[in-house]
């Protein structure tokens, strides 16, 4: 588990930032189930008593990567596509904290990500079509507004903002 949040050799690695990063990811609660704990081998293809992450725990474990990286950009391509409402909720807020001193780029179809960017960039066809906060973007009463529209009626929200 540790060599795959360092993707490097974990001999010499610090456990507490390893384990803060999967903090921030959402998956220590999964990590205190396992017996091994950062020693535990991800997939049982090359060991029998490995685990197998689901999507959602996979992709946790990519963005621990991130938190525990020192990068200034990071680029998350639908990073919470496997997870339920709740922990993408927790994932947004975690990244927001790390946002704080690093330029973060979120691509990503689920609105309720992009909603919290401080600028949106909507693309169709491969060109920028609107640009703004998601108010403003909302009150542009566009292409974004009627996908978030879209997206808000599949929780029974009617008009959120």
């Amino acid at each position: 588990m540790k060599e795959n949040v360092l993707l490097d050799f974990a001999d010499s690695a610090d456990d507490a930032s390893v384990l803060d990063a999967l903090e921030k990811s959402g998956f220590s609660d999964r990590l205190k189930t396992m017996g091994k704990g950062l020693g535990t081998i991800l997939t049982q293809e090359f060991e029998e008593d490995g685990v197998n992450l689901s999507g959602g725990e996979s992709q946790k474990i990519a963005i621990a990567r991130v938190f525990h990286s020192n990068a200034s950009l990071i680029v998350l391509d639908e990073p919470s596509s496997a997870f339920d409402p709740i922990a993408e909720y927790h994932l947004n807020h975690s990244i927001l904290d790390l946002a704080r001193s690093k330029t973060v780029i979120f691509i990503s179809h689920r609105l309720s990500t992009t909603r919290i960017a401080d600028r949106i960039y909507m693309l169709e066809n491969g060109r920028i079509i609107e640009e703004g906060s998601h108010e403003e973007l909302l009150a542009l009463n566009g292409k974004y507004a009627e996908m978030w529209r879209a997206q808000a009626g599949q929780y029974g929200a009617r008009h959120a903002s």
